[in-house]
C-alpha cells in the first residue's frame, strides 16, 4: 500500500513539473514554425503546380487525336457528291472526319520542356528562400527572448539581495543603529530594482508572444513557457562550401533565362510532323421523294478514304521581330548572371562579416569574465562593509549596479556568440 501511494505521488508530482514548466528548444521551435507557416505551405503548392505542368519531351510524341463531322445543305446548281457532275437539285451531305497528327520533331516542345524542369526546380529553390529567411528570423526572435530570459533570471537574484537587505536596514533603523537617510537610500535602490525587473519580465513577455506568433502557434499559457539555453559547438570543423538556397535560386534562375533564348531560336527552326485521316460523306437530294439514295452505311463504306503522311515546315522568313526578341533574352540571361554572382558575393561577405563578430565575441569573452569575477569579489566585500556600517546606501548601491552590468554584458555576450555561430551555419549550410 505504500509503494502503491509512493508511486501516485510521484507520478502526481511529475504531472504538476511538467505542467508548471513548457520547456521550447530552438530546434523544436524551428519544426513547429515550419509545420505552421502559410508562407511555406503556399509555397509547396506551387511546387506541386509546377511539377503538374511538366510534360516529359517523350510524352510530346503522341498523337493528337480528333473526330469531327459537320452536316451541310446545297441549294440549286450544285456538284452532286456521288457522281461528281453538276446538277441543278438541292442535296444535304455529312462528313465525317478522323485525324491523328504527331510532332516527331519541334524544336519549340524540346525548350519548352526544358524550361518547365527547371521552374520545378525554381519552385523548390524559392520555398527553401522561404525557409532559410524563415529560420533567419525565428533564430532572431528565438535569441531576443533567450536574453530577456536569462535577464530576469538576473533581475531576480539582484532584488532577492535587496529585499535581504531592505528588511535588514528597516530593523536596525527601529533600534537606532541607522540613520534614516540609509532607510530611504536602500527603498530607492530596492524600489529601482523592482522596476528593472518587472520592465525585463514585460519585455520577456513582449518577445515570447511575438515568437510564438511568427511560429503561428498558440500556447496555452505563455508565462510558464521556458526557453533552453543553446550551446554552440564550437569544436566542428570550419567548412568553406557554401550551400545558401538563394545562390541556388540564382543560379536556376540564370538557367532558366538560357532556355528563353532556346525558345525564341526555335521559331526560326524547322518542325516535321506526321499525320493521319480516314474521311467519308453521304449524301441524298432533298425534296424528291423518287430519287434513288443509296444506302447510308454504304455510301461510307464506299466513299472511305485514307491519308497519312510527312510534313516539314521550314521557316524562310519570320520578319525582325524574333530576332529582337532573342538579342533581348540573352540581354536578359547577362543580368540574371550578374545577379547571381551579386547573389554569391553577398552571402560570402554576410559570412565573412559573422565570423569576424564571432571573433570579436569570443576575444571579448575573457575580459568579461575576469571583469565579472572582480565585480563579484568587489561585491561580496561592499555587502560585508555595508553590513558592518563601513560604507553608506550609497556606495554600495554603486557597487551593486557594477555587477549588474558586469553580469548583463557577460551574458549579452555570450549569447550573441552562440547566435553568431548559430547565424552563420544557417548562411553558409542552411542548418543549425
Amino acid at each position: 500500500m505504500k509503494k502503491l501511494i509512493l508511486s501516485l505521488l510521484i507520478i502526481t508530482s511529475s504531472i504538476f513539473v511538467n505542467g508548471q514548466e513548457n520547456s521550447w528548444s530552438l530546434q523544436k521551435c524551428f519544426d513547429t514554425a515550419m509545420q505552421n507557416s502559410i508562407d511555406i505551405k503556399v509555397k509547396q503548392l506551387e511546387v506541386t503546380k509546377a511539377q503538374k505542368l511538366y510534360t516529359n519531351p517523350l510524352l510530346e510524341l503522341f498523337p493528337s487525336v480528333s473526330l469531327n463531322g459537320n452536316h451541310s445543305y446545297n441549294f440549286g446548281s450544285t456538284i452532286d457528291p456521288t457522281t461528281n457532275n453538276r446538277v441543278s437539285s438541292d442535296i444535304q451531305w455529312d462528313n465525317f472526319f478522323l485525324s491523328a497528327n504527331m510532332n516527331i520533331l519541334d524544336f519549340n516542345n524540346l525548350a519548352t520542356a526544358k524550361k518547365n524542369k527547371i521552374e520545378i526546380e525554381m519552385a523548390r529553390a524559392d520555398k527553401s528562400v522561404i525557409e532559410y529567411e524563415y529560420k533567419l528570423q525565428l533564430l532572431e526572435k528565438y535569441f531576443d527572448a533567450l536574453f530577456s530570459q536569462e535577464l530576469v533570471k538576473i533581475q531576480k537574484e539582484q532584488l532577492k539581495n535587496s529585499t535581504f537587505n531592505l528588511t535588514r536596514i528597516e530593523k536596525e533603523v527601529e533600534i537606532g543603529n541607522k540613520p534614516q537617510s540609509d532607510l530611504y537610500d536602500i527603498q530607492l535602490s530596492y524600489s529601482q530594482d523592482e522596476k528593472r525587473l518587472m520592465e525585463a519580465e514585460q519585455l520577456f513577455e513582449t518577445q515570447k508572444l511575438q515568437l510564438f506568433q511568427l511560429m503561428n502557434f498558440k500556447v496555452e499559457n505563455l508565462d510558464d513557457v521556458i526557453l533552453e539555453t543553446y550551446l554552440a559547438n564550437e569544436a566542428e570543423a570550419v567548412s568553406t562550401e557554401i550551400n545558401n538556397p538563394k545562390i541556388q535560386f540564382a543560379e536556376l534562375l540564370y538557367k532558366s533565362s538560357k532556355t528563353d533564348i532556346s525558345i525564341q531560336r526555335s521559331v526560326n527552326r524547322p518542325t516535321l510532323s506526321a499525320f493521319y485521316q480516314l474521311s467519308s460523306f453521304y449524301s441524298s437530294p432533298i425534296n424528291q421523294p423518287n430519287a434513288n439514295v443509296v444506302a447510308f452505311r454504304t455510301q461510307l463504306d464506299d466513299n472511305k478514304n485514307h491519308q497519312v503522311g510527312l510534313q516539314m515546315s521550314i521557316p524562310i522568313f519570320t520578319g525582325f521581330r524574333n530576332n529582337k526578341r532573342i538579342k533581348a533574352s540573352k540581354i536578359e540571361s547577362e543580368r540574371t548572371k550578374l545577379l547571381s554572382e551579386q547573389e554569391k558575393i553577398k552571402i560570402e561577405q554576410q559570412i565573412e562579416l559573422e565570423n569576424t563578430r564571432k571573433k570579436q565575441y569570443v576575444k571579448l569573452s575573457n575580459n568579461l569574465k575576469n571583469t565579472l569575477k572582480y565585480a563579484q569579489e568587489s561585491f561580496k566585500t561592499t555587502q560585508s562593509k555595508f553590513t558592518s556600517g563601513k560604507i553608506d546606501a550609497v556606495g554600495y548601491n554603486s557597487v551593486k549596479n557594477q555587477l549588474l552590468s558586469s553580469e548583463y554584458d557577460f551574458l549579452k555576450n555570450n549569447l550573441l556568440m552562440q547566435y553568431a555561430s548559430l547565424k552563420i551555419n544557417l548562411i553558409q549550410k542552411n542548418v543549425l
